[in-house]
């Protein structure tokens, strides 16, 4: 029974490996404070063995400054002792000089004496001898590093010339120079406790100013982010509602840039609000009016007996049906273009002339049933533009829908694209004969729901609105002039026209065929 129920519990922990692989990997989140901390400290403890060991080496230059000067003392000693008798080197040590050549405490001495063939005057005859390179001239002295029995020494060492006349007596220049080498060394003892010392001085203190350091580098962090906490908390305390800007000049300036950032974030998302706001209230009281026609239609249908009363009271439901599906649409497509940046869309090389040519063809039934003559004019050559295939249909439909219904029966309308190649511009044009648009009017017809009074026709007073927001997401200009064609003077006419910016890809293309 146990093996089977441990056969059991390994077979569930095989099950549930793949389902813990399956996980995602929560990434694990950053602290400002402690990088900061991190890339301050690093650095520190890194530059403070390298401060030790620098420290430890100039300590050492230091501790052998005067040590150096007392074996140059003693060379100069030893060398006022050696003198030339007979032609022989004697060395005559008085009682000083044998004092300071005695060892101390802590290190020994060694000198010596060597004649002009190199021979052993006086001294310690194991005392290396210097390098040729390193012979310094006559009455120099200077000073080595050596080893003597495997014990590390410091050597100052020089030459004299005997052949110099004693003091009162002119010098024999006549002879060659005979030099008599005098070495002083002493073992590295001394020189080693005072360098300690030295470091000890300057490395002991730092123990103790390294932790008040560190106090003092968290306490300068914990200050200088505490900007940050005060904005996390104002931000916090915040109403949800509230989108307004936050007061930039109240943070540090590193951080000033990342509080514009917000604030144009705020902004936008303020915009955004605020147009789903408009489009939410427009949208509700424009379905007030088509939704009770139709009650009231539905209502009175069911009141009546005759069927012929039925009948019309059905054909005007179904009227009102349709004007509010039309509304809806509209709506929709007016949600869509607002809340669609033009960097998002999905724009295409697009011939102008073959979009508008497809889309008048669409509309010729509906022209037929309104009796207008719906026309369509191309230019001489293609119209190459960057666009949105959709959005561009629905700005066309919209201005044909709307020339439709403010053209009289038996008049036209005309679609029209022309290519400006001096200003590498594209023009739409659709040309109609109603009634005019009044040159004060014309910058109102744009905005939603507005409709010119008087004019008597049916519609939500969105098709423009959709126009102008299409014409802005493709960087088009959008306006309304008189149409010069026009031969009723009861019906002037005008004409919408949107003009856009060439592909210009396409007009180089032009150029090189």
């Amino acid at each position: 029974m146990m093996e089977a129920s441990g056969a059991k519990e390994a077979v569930a922990a095989q099950a549930s490996e793949p389902a813990l692989h399956s996980q995602p990997i929560e990434k694990i989140q950053r602290s400002l404070f402690g990088e900061i901390l991190d890339w301050m400290l690093a650095p520190l403890l890194l530059l403070w063995p390298m401060s030790i060991a620098i420290t430890y080496l100039v300590a050492k230059s230091i501790a052998n400054q005067p040590f150096d000067r007392a074996l140059e003392d003693n060379v100069l000693v030893l060398s006022q002792q050696v003198k030339q008798l007979d032609g022989k080197v004697v060395v005559q040590l008085s009682n000083p000089a044998r004092d300071i050549l005695r060892a101390d405490d802590l290190d020994n001495i060694y000198f010596q004496i060597k004649g002009f063939a190199g021979e052993l005057i006086e001294g310690d005859r194991d005392l290396p001898l210097p390098a040729d390179e390193e012979k310094p001239a006559a009455g120099n002295i200077l000073i080595r590093n050596d080893n003597l029995h495997g014990i590390d020494i410091r050597v100052a060492y020089g030459y004299i010339d005997l052949n110099k006349a004693s003091a009162g007596n002119p010098v024999n220049t006549s002879f060659e120079p005979r030099l008599v080498l005098i070495q002083v060394a002493e073992t590295l003892e001394k020189r080693a406790v005072l360098a300690n010392e030295i470091i000890k001085g300057v490395i002991l203190p730092q123990f103790i100013i390294l932790p008040i350091a560190l106090a003092l580098v968290w306490f300068a962090l914990s200050r200088g982010l505490s900007p940050l906490a005060e904005l996390q908390q104002r931000i916090r305390a915040r109403k949800p509602d509230d989108l307004s800007p936050i007061d930039y000049h109240q943070v540090p300036e590193e951080i000033s840039p990342l509080v514009r950032s917000l604030n144009d974030m705020l902004g936008r998302v303020s915009q955004t609000i605020a147009i789903q706001k408009r489009f939410i209230a427009d949208a509700a009281h424009q379905m007030k009016t088509p939704l009770a026609g139709m009650r009231m239609q539905s209502e009175l249908a069911l009141r009546q007996t005759d069927q012929e009363e039925i009948h019309r009271s059905l054909l005007q439901l179904s009227k009102s049906s349709e004007a509010a599906t039309r509304l809806i649409n509209q709506l929709l497509t007016l949600a869509r273009t607002e809340n669609q940046p033009s960097a998002t869309q999905a724009l295409e090389s697009l011939e102008l002339s073959e979009l508008a040519r497809s889309t008048v063809q669409d509309w010729i039934p509906a022209s037929f049933s309104s009796r207008i003559d719906l026309g369509f004019e191309q230019a001489g050559e293609p119209i190459s533009i960057f666009g949105n295939p959709m959005m561009l249909r629905e700005l066309l439909s919209n201005l044909i829908d709307n020339a439709i219904r403010y053209t009289p029966k038996g008049h036209s309308v005309t679609v029209r694209t022309v290519l400006n190649k001096e200003q590498a511009l594209a023009i739409l044009e659709v040309e109609d004969n109603g009634p005019g648009i009044l040159p004060s009017e014309r910058e109102h017809v744009f905005e939603r729901f507005y409709r010119i009074l008087g004019s008597n026709v049916q519609g939500s007073g969105l098709g423009l609105s959709i126009v102008r927001e299409i014409a802005q997401q493709h960087d088009a200009q959008i306006e309304i002039v008189d149409n010069p064609h026009h031969q009723d003077a009861h019906y002037p006419g005008c004409i919408f026209r949107v003009t856009f910016k060439m592909n210009p890809h396409a007009s180089l293309m032009d150029d090189i065929t």
